[in-house]
């Protein structure tokens, strides 16, 4: 068997990239935990500006902005149920964040002095919540983007592209310069003939 009959032993088959597989359960990690956690969150958030759009107001330090904090809870149950029901909830943490950005832009359109330790509070729970909101969504989507991923599938390779036989053929032959007797014979010592 020639050298060149070895080196396409050798030679790796050229590789298959296969799509990523489709999520069929939830997988369990931080970012995902703090992405229910907030979900639930933005449930109960909503449904008590959309039942008591006045009361949450009052208590955001908007009092004359009860429409739009109503709007709001709205928004919040339905980016919370989409955090909560899917398996790729990264897009619905950045719909959170611009839910958060929307947010402070009406408090601060909405500031009262009359309310302004209630408008300060409020401002200042939703930027934490925001960065908050931030983290896990960048978080969610490296995550994301690690999983689908397209993988290399070697499950129907055996490791020799022209089979068995023919890698067992190329091992048991022996190079020309191995074959000559001399050539496996020990060598003499330089000075074990004269001794001798």
């Amino acid at each position: 068997m020639s050298r060149s009959s070895i080196t396409y032993l050798s030679r790796p088959e050229p590789e298959r990239r296969r799509p990523p597989p489709a999520p069929t359960r939830y997988v369990r990690s931080a970012p995902r935990s703090v992405a229910r956690s907030l979900g639930w969150f933005s449930l109960a958030l909503g449904a008590a500006q959309w039942l008591r759009p006045h009361h949450a107001a009052r208590a955001a330090g908007v009092p004359g902005w009860a429409p739009v904090v109503k709007a709001w809870g709205l928004r919040e149950m339905l980016v919370g149920a989409g955090v909560l029901l899917t398996l790729r909830p990264a897009a619905w943490m950045w719909a959170r964040v611009a839910g958060d950005v929307l947010d402070l832009a009406t408090l601060g359109l909405g500031r009262e002095p009359a309310q302004h330790r209630r408008h300060r509070a409020a401002f200042a729970a939703v930027l934490g919540l925001a960065a908050v909101d931030v983290w896990c969504a960048r978080a969610l989507s490296v995550e994301q983007r690690r999983r689908e991923q397209p993988w290399y599938d070697y499950s129907d390779r055996s490791g020799f592209p022209r089979g068995l036989q023919a890698a067992r053929s190329a091992a048991a032959w022996v190079p020309d310069d191995l074959r000559r007797r001399p050539a496996l014979q020990p060598q003499a010592q330089p000075g074990a003939q004269a001794r001798a």
